[in-house]
């Protein structure tokens, strides 16, 4: 077994997969949001005729909540200074995570948004939830990508003071999106 020292051990990378860790990054942090955008104000962009994608906003549900998991577990793991157990963690949330994103463009270029149908209070809950967690879905997307860098490339300093912010906001999101799902949910047609 090896010791906390040996666990906080840089991994042994070549000074250009630094470059390149930076440069693949800072593609996804500009291009996730990106291609979100594009497929909110142009939704006809990328639709397929007959494409059967009505059971993917469930499965969204599903993965933040994994997402969801993997981050307390995580963060339970750190605490205890079990670092491989929440490297493991957090690689998995970071994996949930690549997938929900992939599920959620899949869905949202191909289908038309849901409107909300609830009145007075919960409608006033409703947007205030979705509208934080829109925006700081946002902000995550970068969040995690420095936060997983500075991991990778050893900086264990960096990473954990970013990761003090990226935590909850992370799990902010992730617990928002399985609400506003379980909110809309009645309204899909």
């Amino acid at each position: 077994m090896s010791t906390p020292t040996e666990q906080l051990r840089p991994p042994v990378l070549d000074p250009a997969d630094y470059t390149r860790y930076k440069i693949i990054m800072g593609v996804l942090g500009a291009v996730v949001p990106l291609l979100v955008a594009v497929l909110y104000y142009f939704p006809e962009t990328f639709r397929i005729p007959g494409a059967q994608v009505k059971f993917l906003p469930a499965v969204n549900a599903v993965l933040n909540s994994l997402t969801a998991v993997c981050l307390l577990t995580g963060f339970y793991f750190i605490r205890q200074k079990n670092v491989l157990a929440h490297r493991a963690m957090m690689g998995t949330a970071f994996a949930f995570g690549a997938l929900f994103l992939l599920s959620y463009v899949a869905y949202h270029s191909q289908v038309p948004s849901t409107h909300f149908g609830g009145v007075g209070t919960i409608r006033l809950v409703y947007f205030f939830l979705l509208l934080t967690h829109i925006s700081l879905a946002v902000v995550t997307v970068a969040l995690v990508l420095f936060t997983l860098y500075f991991a990778l490339t050893g900086q264990y300093t960096k990473h954990k003071r970013i990761a003090r912010w990226t935590f909850p906001v992370w799990l902010y999101v992730s617990v928002t999106g399985v609400i506003v799902y379980f909110m809309i949910s009645p309204y899909y047609t």
